[in-house]
């Protein structure tokens, strides 16, 4: 293995990191009334870095930086998918932050956020992983407290933090004890050494390192930040802080536990039991909610419940990556669809405000319909098939059980998206329903396109996806 430093391997995330400093030195020196135009450059540099990431597509997949980044077709599709995320989340933005004096930085925030999940994805050593977590949390936190002038918004940013302060440390001492262990922390000399190792020390620090990466996925036990940040941050963080850092953190932990032997680490067991109780504590969470926000929060817990059934398979089904991707795709256009559609509406997000909301504005209603629809996994809609590739992969790994306790969880979760969608179409409207405008119209069209084509296109896609491999 050369300790070679190819730069051009990381080229898309250099970009990412450059622009993100030229953004953030443009906002201070343009009027506010300005910043707007921060967000084509942000949408510029994005385009340019998922070009560079597509070139990496034809390339064979392997570690590279003496072995702690990975360059393969689960990284660099998981990347494409948190840059195809951002562009959606930044397009969002210009009219809700129109009057906040911190506008253009924003934008530089949410580079740096971004780039902190793409790390995750291609993160093929602890301490890389680690360096990732940080990024991606701390830039979180900041975006998650934005409106630091509203209560809410401020306690969603300390819970994140707090939440996130008790992982990190639990992550830091997994890591320190597999070092420990293993005398390394690259992902390919552990798997040498893992064979040997004492088995109960091995999976105490892998339990450890897997809570601080839950943490990222807002998977139980640190699942609790996501309901608060989802209410509290502004609508189009929010939806960034739902999708981005979970794409990132799904990829980082399949490739984590692909290192143990599950013969001689049981972490198979420990991965299905985090997915029952995400799925099932992330339902139950959402069926008493009367704030369509928070409900959207609790909602998307129970979805990493559901993509921690992929990483359940790894290794016992070829097509497990496959379809966590997919899945990941789906519920990303989805979940981006359903804050778009609030952030649109000027973030109303009480259940009682979108009574009559057919009448006033049946189009973003009809965005709602997909969006949720395509969450709980109806065809012909994207969700439909990424459950389906869920589920066939659990089954086909001897995971049944898993798959008839995801079903039960998807049959109730209809209930919570119907709650939402009947006032929407059979309540009485009370008043004039604004919207935000132009740029967030857009960007709510396109996650709802996308959540459609997803479904449409499965098979053309699903052939691409089916040659993605995982490195070690």
């Amino acid at each position: 293995m050369g300790h070679s430093m190819p730069i051009g391997d990381v080229l898309p995330e250099i970009s990412v990191l450059v622009s993100a400093v030229v953004l953030l030195l443009a906002a201070s020196f343009m009027r506010q009334q300005d910043h707007w135009r921060l967000a084509i450059g942000a949408l510029a540099s994005l385009f340019a870095a998922a070009v560079l990431c597509a070139l990496q597509l034809g390339e064979p997949a392997r570690l590279t930086f003496a072995g702690v980044w990975a360059l393969d077709g689960a990284s660099i599709w998981a990347r494409l998918l948190i840059l195809a995320t951002t562009a959606i989340c930044v397009a969002l933005t210009p009219e809700w932050l129109r009057s906040d004096r911190r506008h253009g930085e924003y934008y530089a925030m949410l580079l740096l956020a971004a780039l902190g999940a793409m790390l995750l994805a291609g993160a093929a050593d602890l301490l890389q992983l680690v360096m990732a977590v940080l990024l991606s949390s701390v830039t979180g936190y900041t975006l998650a407290a934005y409106h630091r002038a509203w209560p809410l918004s401020v306690e969603a940013g300390m819970k994140y933090f707090l939440v996130g302060a008790l992982t990190n440390t639990l992550l830091m001492i997994g890591v320190t004890l597999l070092f420990g262990l293993f005398g390394s922390t690259d992902y390919a000399q552990i798997a040498k050494a893992a064979t040997g190792a004492p088995q109960i020390m091995a999976l105490i620090g892998l339990t450890l390192v897997v809570v601080g990466v839950a943490f990222k996925l807002a998977a139980v036990p640190a699942h609790t930040w996501m309901p608060d940040v989802s209410e509290g941050a502004p609508p189009p963080a929010a939806a960034f802080l739902t999708v981005a850092p979970k794409i990132g953190a799904a990829i980082a932990l399949a490739r984590l536990v692909t290192i143990f032997p599950a013969d001689v680490v049981a972490w198979r067991p420990l991965v299905a039991t985090l997915a029952v109780a995400t799925m099932t504590i992330g339902n139950l969470g959402a069926l008493g909610q009367s704030d369509v926000r928070r409900l959207l929060g609790w909602s998307s817990i129970s979805q990493s419940g559901y993509a921690l059934m992929a990483v359940t398979a790894v290794g016992l089904n070829a097509q497990a990556i496959p379809a966590l991707l997919f899945f990941l795709g789906a519920y990303a256009a989805a979940n981006l669809a359903a804050f778009a559609a609030v952030t649109q509406l000027r973030g109303r997000t009480n259940l009682a405000d979108y009574r009559g909301l057919a009448t006033a504005r049946p189009g973003i209603a009809a965005v709602l319909v997909v969006s949720f629809l395509s969450l709980v996994g109806i065809p012909p809609l994207g969700g439909f098939v990424g459950k389906l590739a869920l589920f066939v992969t659990t089954i086909e790994a001897g995971y049944a059980w898993l798959a008839v306790i995801a079903v039960i969880n998807t049959v109730v979760s209809l209930v919570y998206y119907l709650r939402v969608l009947g006032p929407v179409y059979f309540g009485d409207l009370d008043g004039p329903v604004p919207v935000l405008g132009g740029w967030a119209q857009k960007a709510l069209y396109l996650a709802t396109l996308l959540t459609i084509g997803l479904g449409i296109l499965a098979e053309p896609l699903w052939s691409e996806l089916g040659r993605v491999m995982l490195l070690p």
